[in-house]
């Protein structure tokens, strides 16, 4: 599209419909902007690259590994390491670009882990998957400043998550506290990418890599009763959304900002999950049996009063969003279920509808689809959820379902016509 659009410049020259200084300017961007995307793929192929030669080293070495005396199984152990480290330093010393530090840095990485697990093998040193994959990403941590490598920060978000997967769910069933050192390391990492680099798609992932992150390794940390999982759930999702709402994150496209999106999804599935009422008729033992029980949701709650305090003050509470402060109204409700299993439960699901129809008047007031329809799908969850719990007869299900349908479309029309009728208006004016 680029080029036909270039090449029909000297036309418009011709025409007098813009200048010489112009078209050349106009060229000049559209050159920028494909060797950028030439970079781009440049990053990617020299990553797969590094992993394709490394992989291709250990499969020969595989080959007639049991047939080497020891003296040279340690050596050859060393020479990816070695490679790479000579790769990185050749890099760094004659500043090369940015694609020969990513490509360099993952070779050092697996040359790395390559290593280590190399040397246990061949010396019987005794250990667990776990403690080798920390001292792996430990290792590797200082190579993500030392290149300033994006790729090098989400291979360390990939591993230090499986890390703490095998320690917290697996292997021990014990709380990864070294997952969070692993990831407070990176975070002034993280904190340079956002200040400088959001427009890259190496930004994009990791607020996608980030949160999701979180979200796989938060329950390694609970040790609570089934009585206040969904609380503490709420609270956590609530904190993802409001990290998103950040002026930082704000600003971003709804592709861009995962925290936004998996706080916002994750706090609809858990109310839809707690809005049953098999949930709240179980025998609830609100002993809290273990610490974590108390200090993890009073440490999400102060969080996230921060993170509203801090938005107070750059102004960026307006306009008001319901989902900033879901986790308020659930802690309400969640009291009043306490005393009053009804009253809550209706509560609930009122909460859920609230929440969806908020969602379908931002869409609607953004023009946004995807926002309407997120709305749309969140109400339309509720009432298919709560033909679970009623007793209704097959036509009014099925009267209902033709309703929502009806509902879906008719939303999206009336929105697309609308917004055909803006757009002609503003090209009329």
């Amino acid at each position: 599209m680029s080029t036909k659009f270039v090449n029909t410049l000297p036309e418009l020259i011709q025409n007098q419909i813009i200048s010489k200084d112009t078209a050349l300017r106009i060229e000049r961007y559209f050159e920028s902007k494909e060797a950028n995307t030439s970079n781009k793929l440049f990053v990617v192929f020299g990553v797969l690259g590094s992993l394709l030669i490394g992989s291709g080293i250990i499969l020969l070495f595989a080959h007639n590994w049991d047939y080497l005396p020891k003296m040279i199984k340690t050596v050859l152990a060393f020479i990816p390491l070695l490679i790479g480290q000579l790769l990185v330093g050749f890099s760094i010393f004659k500043k090369k670009s940015q694609i020969w530090k990513e490509a360099s840095g993952v070779f050092l990485f697996f040359g790395v882990g390559a290593a280590i697990a190399l040397i246990g093998q061949i010396y019987n040193v005794p250990g667990s998957l776990e403690g080798y994959l920390l001292t792996w990403i430990a290792l590797c941590l200082p190579l993500v400043y030392l290149l300033k490598s994006i790729v090098l920060a989400i291979l360390h978000l990939v591993f230090a998550t499986y890390y703490a997967c095998i320690v917290g769910y697996f292997e021990s069933a014990q709380i990864s506290w070294m997952y969070l050192v692993m990831l407070v390391g990176l975070l002034p990492f993280y904190y340079n990418v956002i200040k400088n680099e959001v427009a890259s798609n190496g930004f994009s992932l990791l607020n996608w890599l980030f949160p999701l992150s979180l979200t796989i390794t938060f329950g390694a940390f609970l040790e609570v009763s089934s009585s206040i999982l969904c609380l503490i759930y709420i609270l956590f999702f609530g904190l993802l959304y409001n990290i998103g709402q950040l002026p930082y994150f704000k600003i971003l496209k709804l592709r861009q900002n995962g925290y936004l999106a998996m706080g916002s999804l994750g706090v609809v599935v858990t109310l839809l999950l707690a809005s049953f009422y098999r949930y709240w008729s179980g025998d609830f033992n609100y002993e809290y049996y273990k610490v974590s029980s108390f200090y993890v949701p009073i440490l999400l709650i102060i969080l996230t009063v921060v993170i509203l305090v801090y938005s107070y003050i750059k102004d960026s509470l307006k306009p008001f969003n319901l989902f900033r402060y879901v986790f308020v109204l659930y802690l309400i409700v969640f009291i009043v279920n306490s005393y009053y299993a009804t009253v809550g439960l209706v509560l609930i699901n009122f909460l859920i509808l609230g929440l969806g129809i908020a969602t379908v008047k931002v869409g609607v007031d953004k023009y946004h689809f995807g926002i309407l329809n997120y709305g749309l799908l969140v109400i339309t969850a509720l009432i298919s959820f709560r033909f679970f719990d009623t007793d209704m007869s097959f036509v009014i299900r099925g009267l209902l379902f033709i309703t929502i349908g009806v509902g879906f479309f008719s939303t999206n029309y009336f929105m697309l016509k609308k917004q055909k009728s803006n757009h002609n208006k503003s090209l009329n004016n």
